[in-house]
């Protein structure tokens, strides 16, 4: 606004500042100001500058919310002061607190209409911040069946070992069509789950991973490449100390009786023994 003299832009500002028509937000090189939706604006009709503020850094912090201590740092608000605020925008349904897996005594903030990111709820494997190990395992046994029944289709084939090779590859897009098709789930997976769920596999020795080539807008292709997977047979089985949870430990060498890791608190070792 070059026409406007620095003292009329600056009330204009105050102005809409003060009816909650513009965002207030501070930069490297100065202070900044954004419309804000009239949507939001309107919501935020009769509030105070208090409560505004808070409103508005937690609609900053998007769908991974925030932590009261950090909105207590960010509005630089008394606790029991940010605390009154937060009960009332909820009681309004304009924020809704949400647990999250990273911290299970702890809540984030965040706006009543949004779907909280993965990295709040833990995704398919969480429910209610309990991870749902037997839902994992039935999706881990599901993804190896149909890799298992595609490689034993390919050696059904009689065909040269390099065509019944690439033939017994799946993508993880089949993968997830076949796991979709099924009807396990009752959330919504996505391909990156079931290439986690895919990963793990690998991890196991069960499954082998290939990288190819595909032209753009190939269905289970991304940037270019497209991700194989087929089930393997390991060359040698593995040998009996690698069985027991300690042959994998990644604590192994902390492990000792009477410390705070040991054999007799051991759930793995537990369950082993009751296999």
């Amino acid at each position: 606004m070059p026409h406007m003299e620095p003292q009329q832009r600056a009330m204009a500002i105050n102005r809409l500042l003060s009816v909650g028509q513009l965002d207030l937000l501070r930069s490297n090189t100065g202070l900044l100001y954004r419309v804000k939706e009239s949507q939001s604006a309107g919501k935020m009709k009769g509030s105070d500058n208090q409560e505004k503020l808070v409103y508005q850094i937690i609609e900053d912090a998007g769908n991974k919310g925030i932590w009261s201590r950090d909105i207590r740092y960010k509005s630089n608000l008394p606790l029991t002061e940010i605390n009154k605020i937060l009960k009332n925008l909820e009681s309004k349904k304009l924020i809704k607190a949400v647990k999250s897996v990273a911290a299970s005594k702890k809540k984030v903030y965040m706006l009543y209409n949004l779907q909280p990111d993965r990295s709040v709820t833990g995704g398919a494997w969480y429910s209610d911040q309990d991870f749902e190990s037997e839902f994992v395992e039935v999706l881990n046994q599901q993804c190896f069946k149909f890799l298992q029944t595609k490689a034993e289709a390919a050696r059904e084939s009689k065909q040269n070992p390099m065509i019944q090779r690439n033939s017994s590859f799946a993508s993880s897009h089949e993968v997830w069509k076949y796991i979709c098709e099924l009807g396990i789930s009752k959330v919504e997976l996505s391909m990156e789950d079931i290439e986690t769920i895919l990963n793990t596999l690998i991890y196991d020795g069960k499954v082998e991973m290939t990288i190819i080539a595909a032209k753009e807008g190939t269905v289970g292709s991304v940037d270019g490449h497209m991700k194989l997977y087929r089930a393997v047979n390991p060359i040698i089985q593995p040998t009996g100390l690698v069985r027991t949870p300690c042959g994998l430990c990644p604590v192994f060498d902390d492990c000792h009786e009477g410390g705070e890791i040991s054999p007799s608190n051991c759930i793995y070792m537990a369950e082993w023994l009751e296999f």
